[in-house]
């Protein structure tokens, strides 16, 4: 075992010496090591349950045959850090966490992992940690919120505190019930609501193979939860033994199962950067080329807010990932999962619950996948956009572009009711370098919602999107403004062509202008010039490539 280099030989008296002061005894010496990454924090509801977790996945461990070992990552709620300067950390975090990750597991000789979690960029980041290391590990997702109430109206985050600001801006509702919105919205632990990127990535983790069955949908206030979590603890033990390590579940096919069940159930934009970025660690190549062709044969079968009607709470009911993965039985590869079982037989042993949730292909809510990626003029090496949550009538768009260097400025103008109808909103220099951090949107689209524009204004931007925004958003945008993409010469007034069933993105400007354009450009100064983020945004890749860090 790994751990071998740190219990065994005369060499290792220290260490050993040190280990018993833990509270170890010699006969737990011979047994694997086992970490569990918490992302434990009071500032998530997502995570603050966590602590009962972590003990059932003790007592798995202990069961199984193994010593636990708790140690902490740290987390971020993109809920609260969206719309300020605190948004630049969450995606920086995603690597910041693989690499705690790293260290820790090396440092100590961990034999396996079990990676608790459940928020945006923290799931990612475990993932990518243990494909780096390619040791035996397995995620458990501490569950979604079961939604808010106000009467017998359900609520829920994006929904009904984001879009209720613009709606109070038009004068829709009242002070009370703005008030009433933010007190019921969320009602207890979890994460949010619908599918959002925190649930799509559970969703993801689950069709990976690196979750056990059920474990993406079930409630976080859910006693299934616990049982999960303790099983979790049992089975990495048995993955340690078998020598099952990260990469021999996280394979090519896997990913490819993976972004055919998010497409299907039309999950967050984010995870077109965040599943190439685990690829990447594990050795595997995931291009935005390959969700979007996955996409174009995928069949939309779940219609999940932002963009549809359910939640993950009528997910959960329905039958969960297993049931989805039973309506795409015959298109998925069959692979290798942490459970034990094949993704065959988890589908095929899935029970489906609800025949409007969980829909058959042939009556599927779109004949696509929830993504596609639009390139052109605008977006030589590819943007991202949710097609999923856009109507009909704003699949082609024609607009004049009003251009923001900023998110801030561009909230302002939205807030002030300058934007009319007919504008593609555009805002640069939010990319990886550029914002440093790729900043998520989700206060200015929602607001465009809110304020009744989501019919006949879009967005397009370098920056990205939370799993919330719906609309005709572009994100993604690559290569981004700051290393003088095209975004970088857009002016006021420009003409730009959206055009999502031909996956085009393009400015109607003659390439002779835009080359005068960029002969004049001058790259903008860094907003941040120290820190992580100073040094993250030297190190950072391109959108398209999953926003990873090479070393410089």
């Amino acid at each position: 075992m790994r751990s071998d280099k740190i219990t065994k030989g005369l060499e290792r008296v220290p260490a050993r010496a040190l280990l018993y002061a833990t509270g170890l005894n010699r006969e737990d010496l011979g047994k694997p090591f086992i970490g569990i990454a918490s992302s434990f924090t009071d500032l998530i509801p997502g995570h603050v349950h966590m602590r009962s977790l972590e003990r059932a996945i003790e007592k798995g461990i202990h069961a199984g045959g193994g010593v636990s070992f708790i140690f902490g990552v740290p987390g971020i709620c993109d809920g609260i850090a969206m719309g300020h300067s605190g948004m630049r950390y969450s995606l920086a975090s995603r690597d910041l966490i693989a690499d705690i990750i790293e260290c820790v597991v090396s440092a100590h000789c961990l034999d396996g992992l079990v990676m608790l979690t459940n928020c945006d960029k923290i799931t990612p980041g475990m993932l990518m940690g243990a494909a780096r290391l390619d040791i035996p590990g397995i995620v458990l997702t501490a569950g979604p919120m079961v939604s808010g109430r106000s009467g017998k109206q359900k609520l829920s985050l994006v929904k009904d505190t984001f879009e209720a600001v613009g709606r109070k801006r038009k004068g829709e509702i009242s002070d009370e019930e703005l008030s009433c919105l933010e007190m019921e919205a969320c009602p207890g632990p979890g994460s949010c609501q619908g599918l959002y990127t925190a649930n799509t990535m559970a969703c993801v983790t689950e069709a990976i193979g690196m979750s056990l069955p059920r474990c993406a949908a079930s409630l976080a206030i859910s006693s299934e939860k616990e049982r999960l979590a303790y099983k979790s603890g049992q089975q990495v033990v048995e993955l340690v033994r078998k020598g099952i390590t990260a990469r021999k579940i996280m394979t090519k096919e896997a990913f490819e199962n993976a972004i055919m069940v998010d497409m299907a159930l039309g999950g967050s934009t984010n995870s077109c950067l965040h599943i190439p970025a685990i690829a990447n660690e594990a050795g595997v190549k995931v291009d935005l080329h390959l969700c979007d062709s996955i996409s174009a044969r995928t069949p939309h079968i779940t219609s999940m807010q932002p963009g549809g009607e359910y939640l993950l709470e009528d997910l959960y009911y329905a039958g969960g990932i297993p049931a989805v993965m039973k309506r795409l039985c015959g298109d998925l590869h069959d692979c290798a999962t942490v459970s034990g079982l094949s993704t065959q037989q988890i589908a095929k042993a899935a029970e489906i619950h609800d025949e409007d949730v969980i829909r058959a292909k042939e009556k599927a809510y779109h004949k696509e996948g929830g993504i596609a990626v639009l390139y052109g003029t605008l977006s030589p090496d590819g943007a991202v956009i949710k097609q999923s949550a856009v109507s009909s009538a704003m699949m082609q768009f024609r607009g004049i572009a009003k251009v923001f260097d900023s998110e801030e400025t561009a909230m302002a103008a939205i807030m002030g009711s300058q934007i009319k109808k007919g504008t593609v909103v555009v805002i640069r220099y939010e990319g990886p370098r550029g914002g440093p951090g790729m900043r998520e949107m989700l206060s200015p689209t929602a607001a465009l919602v809110g304020m009744g524009l989501g019919e006949s204004v879009a967005l397009v931007t370098d920056g990205r999107f939370s799993g919330g925004t719906q609309g005709p958003c572009i994100g993604h945008v690559s290569p981004e403004a700051m290393v003088g993409g095209p975004l970088a010469l857009v002016e006021d007034g420009d003409e730009i062509l959206i055009d999502i069933p031909q996956r085009r993105l393009d400015i109607h400007v003659t390439k002779e202008a835009l080359a005068k354009r960029k002969a004049c450009w001058i790259p903008p100064k860094p907003k941040i010039t120290q820190g992580l983020l100073s040094r993250y945004a030297k190190c950072v890749t391109s959108a398209d490539k999953g926003a990873v860090l090479i070393a410089e």
